[in-house]
Formats: structure tokens, sequence, C-alpha cells
């Protein structure tokens, strides 16, 4: 039970920084900020792998799953702003 916790927080911190990173806001806040942590950490681990990457906190390895992050915000600002200008 402590390790999802803790996964929830790591998730919505790496979210959080990632949208900070971009200066995007990532929707529905902190929970939008936990998916996009959760998603991202999938996104980086699949394309940079979990081994040699900096410390493993809450399941998540810091740098690929920050990598994922910001890619993911990345993605959903340039669907959503190409929606917004129709």
């Amino acid at each position: 039970m402590l390790g999802f916790i803790w996964s929830l927080i790591v998730g919505g911190v790496l979210g959080a920084i990632g949208g900070m990173i971009l200066g995007k806001d990532v929707p529905g806040g902190m929970i939008g900020n936990i998916i996009v942590g959760f998603l991202g950490s999938w996104i980086g681990s699949n394309f940079l792998g979990l081994e040699n990457w900096g410390p493993v906190i809450g399941g998540f390895a810091i740098l690929p799953a920050l990598l994922g992050a910001i890619i993911l915000i990345f993605i959903y600002s340039l669907i959503v702003g190409n929606r917004n200008k129709r």
C-alpha cells in the first residue's frame, strides 16, 4: 500500500515538473499530473530502459520518467494547440 502511495506522489511530482519545464498546464490538476507521470514513465522506460538512468523512486526511474512526461506534455500541447486554431 505504501509503495502505491509513493508511486502516486512521484508520478504527480514528475508530471508537475514536466509541465513547469515546458511552461504548459496539464489538464486535470494533480490527477492529470499523476496520469502524465505514469504514462511518461512508461514512455521513457520503453525508449531509454530502466538501467543506468539515475535513481529509482516509487518504482520510477527518474530521468526516463521525466523525459517521457515532457514528451507526452509536448505532444498533447501540439494536438490541443492545433485544435484551438481551427
